[in-house]
């Protein structure tokens, strides 16, 4: 049994669930995100008018299998998820560190969207293009990615650090804002 899965989902004043042919909608002040779901959890959503409570999500499973019960938490959170990216954006921070390190937002030569350029010691210049539904910014050393999906927003922050990771001696490299870079002790002279 889930204990994240048995738990009412409470929806907020001005968010909107809607569920239609497997889809799951929810609509909020941020804006809109859809996602697909399997037909293997049922999902109930409870309608203040007939309750007299708030607006509910509940989530139950079909089958009492091992797989139906694996999924039965995990869609509990991506729904929370959902709900809480509609109403507040989700943020992550990335902290450049080292000297001739530097990172900036550009339009693209198009117009339409923009484009994370990276100096990171190459020879070359590293260009990123930012997806849509993530907006991103770069002040000084901190480069800042906000958006309503989590999993996007997560995803892309994670592909960019993965572009110059931080190095144990000197620290250089892309790190998360609240993430601690072990040090290691150089080479000693005898």
């Amino acid at each position: 049994m889930s204990r994240i899965g048995k738990q009412e989902i409470l929806i907020p004043v001005g968010v909107k669930v809607a569920q239609a042919n497997g889809v799951v909608t929810v609509t909020g002040p941020k804006g809109t995100l859809s996602k697909t779901f399997r037909d293997d959890i049922t999902i109930a959503i409870s309608d203040p008018a007939k309750d007299g409570a708030g607006k509910t999500v509940n989530l139950n499973i079909k089958r009492n299998d091992k797989f139906s019960q694996s999924l039965w938490g995990t869609y509990a959170s991506h729904i929370k998820n959902m709900i809480k990216g509609v109403e507040t954006p989700y943020q992550k921070k990335l902290i450049l560190e080292g000297i001739g390190f530097k990172s900036e937002v550009k339009p693209t030569r198009a117009g339409e969207s923009e484009e994370l350029h990276f100096a990171l010691g190459f020879s070359h210049p590293v260009i990123v293009s930012i997806p849509k539904g993530i907006t991103a910014t770069a002040v000084k050393n901190e480069i800042t990615i906000v958006g309503i999906d989590k999993e996007l927003v997560g995803s892309f922050t994670a592909a960019i650090r993965a572009l110059k990771k931080s190095e144990p001696y000197k620290g250089k490299g892309m790190r998360y804002e609240d993430e601690v870079v072990r040090r290691k002790q150089g080479k000693k002279t005898v």
